[in-house]
């Protein structure tokens, strides 16, 4: 299958899509694709997550029960462990975690190992779209040469791009359908490919240049997000030292209608991606010897935030006259933060 005829299955929606990673992000894609009309295979290491699917039940707050029963009742959605149905796959879409090491490194081992079951089963007319979090460079440093070792040509026999995920979990409003997607492919001819495949499922698609771009837009959105909670934190920091309440400037200064941004304070930093991501970043400048300054003083100012709010805590209850120890402390939303 050339190009033409993988352009014409997609448009048709006949294409058959493959999404490597069925956690927050990979299962909502996929229940996307199969809403559009796709016929969608889930592929995860993870027994439990393909039992559940297969059985029509979600483990993502953020898809119901219902959608994943009609979608595999309809024979839209199928899930296994078993990477083989990957020959038969036109669209490859990966959805894999991307953690940091404990020295802050990026850890791209499960791209690597996703990459090289992809690379194993590539053929002609297939689309690869890389959407884990990562360093800019990825995408065409990692996944390009193991994939052009098979002898087929990118951008003529393959299409290679990323396109950065942007899950909010826990968001009502802005979901995977009405959330605007970035791609950026290796050449031209890749990224449009992987733009119609999601211009089929998504409200808007937002083409760039090239997958580093993409890459790196990712990481600006979070390190944006890092950047101003370090700022917040640090004005209630300074708040406290003048004896000023955090909540009232920050309600005050919302009400300028131009030229300024809400943020709040908090114990610091939590979740799968903004304490993580702009790391990927400053390591991918520390090799091209650039200190990344802003990322690394908000990491810091984000990582003191938990000793600040224990300071608090001791504080209040010396005013109580009682200790810590053996005092009840009560912590209300503790999943991220």
């Amino acid at each position: 299958m050339d190009g033409r005829e993988l352009k014409a299955k997609i448009r048709d929606r006949e294409a058959r899509i493959g999404i490597i990673g069925m956690g927050y992000v990979g299962l909502p894609l996929a229940v996307e694709f199969a809403r559009a009309g796709f016929k969608v295979d889930g592929i995860d290491l993870d027994a439990n997550k393909v039992r559940d699917i297969n059985a029509g039940n979600s483990y993502i707050a953020d898809i119901t029960d219902v959608e994943v029963k009609q979608f595999v009742k309809a024979g839209k959605l199928l899930a296994t462990t078993d990477f083989e149905i990957i020959r038969k796959i036109d669209c490859v879409v990966i959805c894999v975690p991307t953690p940091l090491r404990k020295t802050r490194d990026p850890d791209i081992s499960y791209i690597v190992s996703a990459l090289e079951e992809v690379a194993l089963r590539l053929h002609k007319g297939m689309l690869i779209i890389l959407e884990s979090t990562t360093y800019p460079g990825t995408t065409e440093e990692i996944m390009l040469p193991r994939l052009l070792e098979t002898g087929l040509k990118v951008g003529r026999d393959f299409f290679l791009a990323f396109s950065p995920e942007r899950v909010d979990p826990g968001n009502r409003v802005w979901r995977t359908h009405n959330t605007p997607k970035v791609v950026g492919g290796i050449t031209a001819a890749c990224g449009q490919m992987a733009s119609q495949l999601y211009g089929q499922a998504v409200e808007r698609v937002v083409p760039v240049s090239s997958s580093r771009a993409a890459e790196m837009i990712k990481l600006l959105e979070n390190t944006f997000r890092s950047v101003n909670i370090a700022l917040v934190n640090e004005i209630a920091l300074i708040c406290d030292r003048l004896g000023l309440e955090v909540w009232e400037i920050i309600d005050a200064a919302a009400t300028k209608p131009f030229g300024f941004m809400p943020f709040y304070p908090g114990p610091g930093l939590g979740g799968h991606c903004i304490p993580i991501d702009p790391h990927y970043l400053s390591w991918k400048l520390r090799t091209l010897d650039y200190q990344a300054r802003f990322i690394e003083l908000a990491a810091e100012i984000n990582g003191s935030m938990p000793h600040h709010v224990l300071s608090k805590v001791v504080d209040a209850l010396n005013g109580q006259r009682k200790s810590v120890l053996g005092s009840r402390i009560l912590v209300m939303g503790v999943a991220y933060k």
